[in-house]
């Protein structure tokens, strides 16, 4: 399937379940804590400086945006989970929303990929390993994407990655694909990843 990753637009915007699209083409989804740079992805893989907003207020974004792709599949934005000064109420329904996106959703048969975010220099959070647990969990297909990777020197970085590895994922054939929006290190690669589990 040949993709222009420049054709892309914010086709939908979702606030409860009811609004979920009946649509066949195949999704890659985005997860991670709020501010972990999901926005900044978004921005680099699809070459634009602004089509995903990056809020200036962590947490904000409590909807699930769908990014369509040259008509061909669309990149799915969740809401950041995580953020501490979030009322209850309103954690509460990004929660619940997320929550549906992955057991209520219509065209649950559609999702292809999770992308996971983790910060590189904190590594993953409790919710973190909570939503990869739930994914394992399902037999959601998965990968671990480290985000901010400039903010580290090279020697750093590969210092980083291999702890991360070691302490939260040794054994589990789980890979960590380094990512900056700075750079745009990781992008070739993460669209691979995309492209293969897209077909």
């Amino acid at each position: 399937m040949k993709i222009n990753t420049n054709n892309a637009n914010l086709s939908l915007t979702v606030g409860s379940q009811k609004q979920f699209p009946r649509d066949p083409k195949p999704q890659v989804a985005l997860s991670g804590r709020s501010n972990v740079g999901k926005s900044s992805l978004i921005n680099t893989l699809l070459g634009r400086k602004s089509l995903a907003r990056v809020s200036s207020s962590p947490g904000k974004t409590i909807t699930i945006n769908y990014y369509g792709i040259d008509n061909k599949m669309y990149l799915v934005d969740l809401p950041g989970y995580g953020y501490a000064k979030r009322s209850m109420d309103s954690k509460q329904s990004w929660s619940s929303l997320t929550e549906d996106y992955f057991i209520k959703n219509p065209s649950a048969d559609a999702l292809k990929l999770v992308i996971q975010l983790i910060d590189v220099r904190t590594g993953p959070t409790d919710d973190d390993i909570l939503m990869i647990n739930m994914m394992i969990d399902r037999d959601i297909p998965f990968a671990v994407v480290a985000t901010k990777t400039d903010k580290l020197s090279k020697t750093a970085l590969a210092l980083r990655i291999e702890e991360i590895k070691n302490e939260f994922f040794l054994g589990t054939g789980i890979d960590i694909i380094p990512f900056s929006s700075v750079s745009r290190a990781g992008k070739e690669e993460l669209w691979r990843v995309i492209f293969e589990a897209i077909g």
